[in-house]
């Protein structure tokens, strides 16, 4: 974990807390793993020793779905020890975590009690017991005040996110926005290489349609794909002789490959929360070409770092992609204010910045929250 690594080497003592969530399969495992996202006396009870050996000045949460549950929290706040949540999905205002639905995005339960479009719809791992033991949890934990009562900092990846988790009715005032960190800082590339590239899992919500056919009208054009996911066998049987397809590769080869690239695509179809790929590509000095939709946007500064395109419209992307290649002089304008955007914004020393205060806005409010509960 990079943020580990960055408090480490900074002289902070950092201890890991997981748990495996890899047992049971097919329906049983929905259930199971649905069910014990509620709430877990064993993970409660493990956080609780946890902290008693380690003594902890703060305790930063990334996932606790499903095996170890809003639990942990309460074992913090027994022992009086801040909290901060990173949010690094959809989760805590959407049972599937992605605000995405049939092809689309969907917002149908923000805001709502209980997340009933999303059960009617099976969002969770297409299982209607599965998403309804999912929008009971962030039901009963909004009843029970938990995001307000356990939780003394929240970190959304990105503005756009924190408005969503704003409206999902995630306590503004402990709601800050952290990017993931990019480090150590890869260096800028040559982008000798003549070719686009896409990094990324290769699944339907992330473009991967879009992108093929929009490459069907690129035949002079050079693509490389790096990657795994559902959709591998799509992009293995296509048979357009300008795609070369890398699947899972090291990350120092992602790297070396990104950094000769023109520019990168990301024509995802969902809600990101924060695409680290695109920081990868601005430290390397790569454009972005990207969808118009969420954070995407927010990352990509029109015209100065990379181009927008239209979500989900293959002729918008090739055209625009077309224009890249076409015009070197622009591209390369584009590829100064990348790298100076990773410079201004992205680096290490940045993240840790905001990291710190955040971490002093908790242990704020938990010392007033204690002084509040003593009298």
């Amino acid at each position: 974990m990079q943020e580990k690594a960055l408090l480490e080497a900074r002289g902070h003592q950092v201890e890991l807390f997981s748990v495996n969530n890899n047992s049971f399969s097919g329906v049983l495992r929905t259930v199971s793993i649905a069910c014990g996202s509620v709430y877990s006396r064993k993970s409660r009870a493990l956080v609780g020793q946890k902290i008693a050996s380690f003594e902890p000045d703060v305790v930063h949460v990334h996932n606790f779905f499903p095996q170890l549950s809003p639990s942990v929290y309460y074992a913090c706040l027994k022992c009086q020890v801040p909290v901060v949540q990173t949010l690094h999905n959809f989760r805590l205002i959407c049972p599937n975590a992605l605000l995405f639905r049939k092809g689309k995005p969907c917002e149908n339960c923000i805001g709502m009690s209980f997340a009933w479009p999303g059960v009617v719809h099976a969002c969770y791992r297409n299982s209607h017991v599965g998403t309804a033991v999912v929008a009971a949890m962030l039901a009963a934990h909004r009843i029970s005040n938990t995001w307000m009562d356990a939780v003394h900092a929240f970190i959304a990846l990105s503005n756009f996110a924190r408005r969503r988790f704003i409206a999902g009715g995630v306590p503004e005032s402990r709601l800050f926005v952290k990017p993931n960190v990019v480090m150590p800082d890869p260096s800028i590339g040559l982008r000798s290489g003549g070719y686009a590239i896409f990094i990324g899992r290769l699944s339907a919500e992330k473009g991967i349609e879009t992108l093929l056919s929009a490459w069907a009208q690129l035949p002079g054009r050079k693509l490389k794909i790096v990657g795994d996911g559902p959709m591998r066998s799509v992009v293995e049987k296509s048979d357009l002789r300008n795609i070369e397809f890398f699947g899972q590769r090291p990350v120092h080869e992602v790297l070396k490959l990104l950094g000769a690239a023109e520019f990168l695509i990301f024509p995802s179809q969902c809600y990101e929360n924060f695409p680290r790929v695109i920081v990868e590509a601005f430290a390397k000095g790569v454009p972005v070409l990207g969808s118009d939709l969420g954070s995407i946007r927010e990352l990509i500064e029109n015209n100065r770092t990379g181009i927008l395109f239209s979500p989900g419209d293959d002729e918008d992307l090739a055209h625009k992609a077309e224009w890249l290649f076409a015009h070197g002089n622009e591209l390369q304008e584009m590829s100064s204010s990348a790298r100076l955007t990773f410079e201004s914004k992205y680096t290490a020393d940045r993240n840790y910045e905001q990291l710190m205060k955040i971490y002093d806005s908790a242990m704020a409010t938990s010392r007033r929250l204690v002084r509040r509960a003593l009298h």
